[in-house]
């Protein structure tokens, strides 16, 4: 069993883990057990009623998070003529195509999100073994293979606080929703947005009850449970 220091176990005794929290609650007390001295990050657990080994039951989308993510998101973008255009013009951080495609088999990969155009796929699919592993590899469902058209929206919204989320194996989703230094505004509004995007995402094959646990914790603190009815009736704000 992992051993946790004094200043977790402090943390600890602030949460009841008997007791279901409001997201309103989990908001403002997830800001009193975040104890590192560093900008922790945010996340949203949430356990669902699926079985991720079937077809139907693949949980995949994506959310624009209202406040961000409180931090600068890196941005390639694999396009050739009016999209490099479009992308560079749009500020993406990294635009090109062989050139990038032999940086990263290189073994760089220092960026956040990678988008591309249906065009170029054909050449960046030989990446998928590198970026496939590390949630990179651009993907229709994740909305990161648009035409060239879209490439300004896509960045945009990615440099805004677009995130991606996908079920694991065990039918859960991690994500990320932002900083301890967020106000609990901040932090409902993500919060929010998000059990908005996931409840939309809810596959077909989904029978019985969909959102079973939702717990809110942050970097090096202890998770706090939220009232599922709650968390799942939450919507992004208006």
């Amino acid at each position: 069993m992992a051993k946790h220091g004094k200043k977790y176990l402090e943390a600890a005794k602030l949460v009841d883990r008997n007791k279901d929290y409001t997201p309103e609650e989990a908001a403002d007390l997830i800001k009193q057990v975040s104890y590192p001295k560093f900008d922790g990050t945010l996340e949203v657990h949430v356990h669902l009623g699926v079985d991720p080994r079937h077809a139907d039951q693949q949980v995949r989308s994506t959310c624009l998070l209202p406040a961000g993510l409180g931090k600068s998101v890196r941005i390639l973008v694999f396009a050739e003529g009016d999209g490099a255009r479009l992308a560079q013009e749009a500020g993406a951080d990294f635009v090109g195509l062989d050139d990038l495609i032999a940086k990263i088999q290189g073994g760089w990969v220092e960026f956040d999100v990678a988008v591309a155009t249906p065009q170029v796929m054909g050449k960046v699919g030989r990446l998928g073994r590198i970026l496939g592993t590390r949630g990179l590899m651009p993907n229709p469902k994740a909305g990161t293979i648009v035409q060239p058209d879209d490439l300004p929206r896509v960045i945009r919204e990615a440099r805004l606080g677009r995130v991606e989320f996908k079920v694991d194996k065990t039918g859960n989703l991690h994500v990320s929703i932002g900083k301890t230094s967020f106000t609990p505004t901040q932090i409902m509004d993500n919060f929010g947005a998000l059990m908005d995007a996931v409840n939309r995402a809810r596959p077909s094959g989904a029978k019985g009850i969909y959102i079973r646990r939702v717990t809110l914790t942050a970097t090096m603190a202890p998770g706090i449970r939220v009232d599922v009815l709650q968390a799942s009736s939450m919507k992004a704000a208006a």
